[in-house]
This record gives C-alpha cells, sequence and structure tokens, in this order.
C-alpha cells in the first residue's frame, strides 16, 4: 500500500491539535516551554498559538519570569470558549450534565427511568429534557454547546446509522442518533459504550491518568471494561471489545441477563449479588429502596451477619477472579475499578480482591500491575461522555462545528 501523502494542511492541523492539547492537559504554559515540550521551532509555536488566540480559542493567563529576560506570557485554553454536555444512560435512570470547556460541572439532572428494560422512546424523552433542564437553569445557549456525548448501555456500531445493541435491556439495533433528532437534537452527537466513556474520563482526569496500558472497569446492574493500549482504547472490530462481564467465570453457571449461563456479569453485577443475598436471607427482600441501596446494606450487614460476609466475600472471590483474566490477558499497568456498584463493593473489599485477583493471576504480570479504585465517582460515565466532543477539538485543532453541521459520531 502507497504511504499517504502528509500535506502542508495536514501538517498544520498536526500542530495545532498537538499545541492546543498541550494546553488543555498541561496548561498554563509559556510559548517557550510549549516549544520545548512538543520540538516544535519558536516560530511555529507563536504562528500557531496567534491564530488560536485570534479564534478565542486560547487566552493569556498571567506572566513568568524568565532566565533574565522579560516575563513570558502564560496561555491556557479559553473554559469560555463553548460549552459540553454529558449524558449517562444506564439501565434506571438518565443523568445529563452541562460542563464548560475546562470540565467544570455547571448543572446536573437526573431523571429515573420507568423500567430497567427501558424503551428507546422513553430514554429519548428524557435525554431531550434534560438538556432543555441544564441550559435552563444555566442561563447558557444552545448555540455554546460544542457537542453533546452520550455513553449508553450497550454496543454501538458506527455507520450510515448509528446503532446500539444492548440485550440486557431489550434494545436491538436501536437508531439512536435518528430518535435524537427526530426529539429536535441538532447539535453535533457523540455516542458510545458507557465503561468507554468512563474509561476515558478516568484516564483524562482521574486514576487511570499517566498510564499508557490499563483497564478501566465498570460495575452497576451490569458490567463492562475499556482496555486502553499504548494510551488509546481498543475497540476491536465493530466496537464491541471490552464486554467483559459476559466472558464465563464458572462455565454452566448462573443465567446471566444476556441469555448465557456463567458470565461474570452474573456473579458480580449488582443484581446478581443481590440475588444471591436474596437467597442467602431465606428469600426475604433485601433492604433499600434501590439497588444502591440495597448494596449498601449488604456491605454495612456484613461486619454482622454471617450470610451478608459470605455473599461479600464470594463477590470479591469472582471479581479478582475475573481481574486476573484481564490480568493474564491484557498485561495492563492499571486496573481502575469504577462503577457505583464497583466503588461500593471495592471500598469495603479492595484487598480481599486484589488478594484474588494475585492467587488467580501469573506472578510477573500481576507484579506489574495496580489494582485502584476510580477517583471521579457515579457521575465519571457522564463526565467521560462529555469528554467527547473535547477530544474532537483537540484532535481537530479547531472547533469541529466550522463548516458542516451536524453528527459527530465517536
Amino acid at each position: 500500500m502507497a504511504a499517504k501523502r502528509t500535506t502542508v494542511r495536514d501538517l498544520r492541523r498536526h500542530n495545532r491539535s498537538l499545541l492546543l492539547s498541550k494546553l488543555y492537559f498541561d496548561g498554563p504554559l509559556s510559548r517557550h516551554e510549549l516549544s520545548q515540550l512538543t520540538g516544535l521551532s519558536a516560530a511555529t509555536v507563536s504562528n500557531v498559538t496567534g491564530e488560536l488566540a485570534e479564534e478565542q480559542l486560547i487566552v493569556e493567563a498571567g506572566l513568568v519570569e524568565s532566565d533574565g529576560g522579560r516575563p513570558r506570557v502564560l496561555l491556557r485554553v479559553d473554559p469560555e470558549y463553548g460549552h459540553v454536555a454529558g449524558i449517562d444512560i444506564g439501565e434506571t435512570g438518565v443523568k445529563v450534565e452541562l460542563f464548560d470547556l475546562a470540565m467544570n460541572r455547571l448543572a446536573t439532572v437526573d431523571h429515573a427511568l420507568p423500567s430497567s428494560r427501558p424503551s428507546p422512546s422513553a430514554v429519548v424523552a428524557q435525554v431531550g429534557s434534560g438538556l432543555r433542564e441544564v441550559l435552563a437553569e444555566t442561563g447558557v445557549d444552545e448555540s455554546s454547546l460544542l457537542g453533546v456525548g452520550i455513553g449508553v448501555p450497550g454496543t454501538v456500531e458506527h455507520g450510515d446509522e448509528v446503532l446500539v445493541h444492548a440485550p440486557t435491556v431489550g434494545w436491538n439495533d436501536v437508531a439512536l442518533e435518528d430518535l435524537l433528532r427526530a426529539e429536535g437534537i441538532d447539535l453535533p452527537l457523540y455516542i458510545d459504550n458507557g465503561a468507554k466513556t468512563q474509561g476515558q474520563a478516568e484516564m483524562w482526569f482521574g486514576a487511570g491518568r499517566g498510564a499508557r496500558h490499563a483497564v478501566i472497569l465498570l460495575i452497576g446492574s451490569g458490567v463492562g471494561a475499556a482496555v486502553i493500549t499504548d494510551g488509546n482504547t481498543y475497540r476491536g472490530s465493530t466496537s464491541s471489545a471490552g464486554e467483559w462481564g459476559h466472558t464465563t467465570i464458572a462455565y454452566g453457571g448462573q443465567v446471566c441477563r444476556c441469555g448465557s449461563h456463567g458470565c461474570l456479569e452474573a456473579y458480580v453485577g449488582a443484581a446478581g449479588i443481590l440475588e444471591r443475598y436474596r437467597k442467602a436471607r431465606g428469600g426475604r427482600t433485601v433492604p433499600g429502596a434501590d439497588e444502591p441501596a440495597q448494596l449498601e446494606s449488604l456491605v454495612a450487614a456484613a461486619a454482622k451477619s454471617k450470610s451478608a460476609a459470605r455473599v461479600l466475600e464470594e463477590t470479591a472471590g469472582y471479581l479478582g477472579a475475573g481481574i486476573a483474566n484481564l490480568i493474564n490477558l491484557f498485561n495492563p499497568e492499571r486496573i481502575v475499578l469504577g462503577g457505583w456498584a464497583g466503588l461500593t463493593i471495592g471500598e469495603a473489599s479492595l484487598a480481599d480482591i486484589t488478594e484474588s485477583a494475585r492467587r488467580h493471576s501469573l506472578d510477573h504480570p500481576f507484579g506489574q500491575t495496580s489494582i485502584e479504585l476510580g477517583q471521579l465517582g457515579p457521575d465519571a460515565v457522564a463526565i467521560g461522555a462529555a469528554t467527547l466532543p473535547v477530544a474532537a477539538l483537540l484532535e481537530q485543532g479547531a472547533d469541529t462545528r466550522t463548516g458542516a453541521h451536524g453528527s459527530a459520531v465517536a
């Protein structure tokens, strides 16, 4: 295959992307520091930052003393240049959050869904309502939005249509983008799997920061993972990589919501954990109004209840064994345990989970891995979804709304 020819336009875009990204993640920085950190010439840095400042993407952020010369001007990305929305479509609710460009959270709304298998139309209505609410609450004009990122509980197929496959909530070939357009949402849309959006959030701002090879785990009602290899999310041939919850942990084991038997999700997902606890209680209902409250009740009861302690110990064992599979397969330097259920179990049993992972891993790769709790809490999926339009801005080195307006699918 012939090598792709690099044009002047490609080089310009690369330089803009490189400098804008460096300022976004490491700023404020002076032009001199930018030249040292990127390897670009002082003239190139001066020209490109001048363009970015003229477009109001970057602004001055004070002065820093130089060695014997005039103080150097510090530059940063302007947080008020635009806004982004991040949406977490969960199995029982829709969370909509609004951020400025520096990812400062400005507003949040949560809407419960009528069932754990919500219709696409019900979800789309909640997305539209949530977007209108956060904009009204903050007074931000819709024209200021660079885009809307959406994390969904299933595989996202990117083609002529954006199709969501989420069998655990009853979705098959759901044309989510088309439904959102029909709802009146005429903004750039970035749609991805929720575990992958959480993964990007933790890699950018949380427990994954600084790692090049990591696996970010999402454990809630369902179970998923984002596999990061050399700083990039591994997607597979059709973007369904990371369905860790549907790897087999017990041949012929418990029935999973996906229809198979013995899936890891059936043992460490919140629904599976609580079902085992109900059986251990002789069929009695677990205290708590919803799954998060019930799981917290289980953890609290473990200090004085043998049945609760046994279920918690079993869960840590299964989870550690599942993590060991990831360690042996991918040799990551870091495993990050996230999701509301993952954090609840992890805060109580991280030492037991780690020990189980050690017992089931090969010695050498386990010794190269740390297992840590996520740092961004239950908002991580929405935060990560909001980073999708930011990532597009940084990759292009320019406002992606310039030119053709419409869908920008992740």
